[in-house]
């Protein structure tokens, strides 16, 4: 019955951090279908596209370990509110851009004030839930992020048919009501007391820990981590180029594929990975997920028309989507009482792969506008071998 009244009381605090997500999470998803128009409009290339999107993940790596420190020592609503004004500010410089460098200042700011949000969020959540509770905070989180980035491009490729600068606009005005009602309404969850113990606490740089982490037995999951969301990133940096360059597609059908593949990848996430995951366990699901997306890869450069387009994307982002809570699952049953750590370090490998990821697309793209797909086939079929081969030399210690 306690855990019942605590509950309800914290809802309005968890609705408000929900909203907040869905605001930067539809930030960054309305930039897909929106960015290569951009990138045309000040006569730059596709590796400039995949250098702007590489950029925003470079800063999220950067600082969401130092967000998520700095909020111990003074309190979870300032990190909050900074990051909502912060990401408001990014967008609106992206809005009025008048120059390519202003691009890049807005997706660096975005990329730094926007990784103050998630940490914070997820901190915010411990502070106020019991265990039994916390996975379901965590669920209204994750839910809100899900629907943010899915209806982001949406959106996106909606306001862009009037105006390109109008997603921008909207995102910024969202995310600066966001931090207003975050100032007047979310009460702070993390005592003053508690805040003083963390002050004289000593860590490692997030570089050292990720190197001990590979060597780990969570290490080869990590490299896993890495390689899936490089696949993701290379497939969606480049996308809407791709789209252009190939069929002539604008921001609303780039916009409107992005959508339909993010809700299907939503429903798998939601209603078949865990009971397949039962069925046939998380390390059969990884591999079967790592082939459907490299077949994805493959049959998108076949597609003919748009509904081909929309059916061959959709493949690709299934075994996706099944492979990101397989992975999850795998990771935090070989992590132990270390669950905090350990997932941190799996958000450090996911921004890394989403650094790469577009590097390379945009550097391949301007080679053969295939590529990047071929290579992300090849990259996955990796990810696919060494895993069969980590499988086999685990099975054969335990014999052993």
């Amino acid at each position: 019955m306690n855990n019942s009244l605590e509950w309800k009381r914290n809802r309005g605090p968890l609705v408000i951090l929900s909203f907040n997500l869905f605001i930067v999470m539809v930030g960054i998803g309305l930039v897909i279908p929106i960015l290569p128009f951009y990138v045309e409009k000040f006569n730059a290339n596709a590796q400039v596209l995949g250098a702007l999107v590489a950029v925003f993940a470079f800063m999220q790596f950067l600082f969401a370990p130092v967000w998520g420190r700095l909020s111990d020592k003074i309190g979870r609503k300032p990190l909050i509110t900074i990051g909502l004004i912060g990401f408001a500010v990014a967008e609106f410089i992206f809005a009025f851009a008048i120059g390519l460098w202003m691009l890049f200042v807005s997706r660096i700011l975005a990329g730094i004030f926007g990784s103050a949000l998630m940490p914070t969020a997820m901190a915010y959540v411990s502070d106020v839930t019991e265990e039994s509770k916390r996975g379901k905070g965590m669920g209204f989180l994750g839910a809100a992020m899900g629907l943010g980035i899915v209806v982001g491009p949406g959106i996106g490729g909606w306001l862009a048919e009037f105006d390109l600068s109008y997603p921008f606009l909207f995102a910024g005005i969202a995310a600066t009501i966001a931090a207003i009602v975050s100032i007047v309404i979310l009460p702070e969850s993390y005592p003053k007391e508690k805040r003083e113990e963390n002050i004289g606490e000593k860590r490692e740089g997030q570089f050292t820990i990720m190197k001990k982490a590979l060597v780990s037995p969570v290490g080869f999951l990590l490299v896993l981590v890495f390689i899936m969301s490089f696949g993701l990133a290379n497939f969606q940096s480049i996308f809407g180029y791709y789209a252009l360059t190939r069929y002539g597609y604008g921001p609303q059908e780039v916009g409107t594929i992005i959508l339909v593949i993010g809700l299907i990848g939503t429903a798998v996430q939601g209603g078949i990975v865990g009971r397949m995951t039962e069925k046939f366990g998380e390390l059969r699901v990884v591999t079967t997920s790592l082939l459907i997306s490299a077949i994805g890869f493959i049959i998108m450069t076949l597609a003919p028309s748009f509904v081909w387009v929309l059916v061959t994307t959709a493949i690709f982002f299934v075994g996706n989507s099944m492979l990101r809570p397989a992975l999850n699952a795998l990771i935090s049953k070989l992590a132990g009482n270390r669950q905090g750590m350990v997932m941190g370090l799996n958000n450090s490998f996911l921004s890394l792969g989403n650094v790469a990821g577009p590097l390379l697309a945009g550097t391949l793209f301007e080679i053969n506008i295939h590529i990047p797909y071929f290579f992300g086939a090849f990259i996955m079929v990796v990810g696919l071998v060494a895993t069969k081969i980590w499988v086999a030399k685990k099975e054969k210690t335990l014999v052993a």
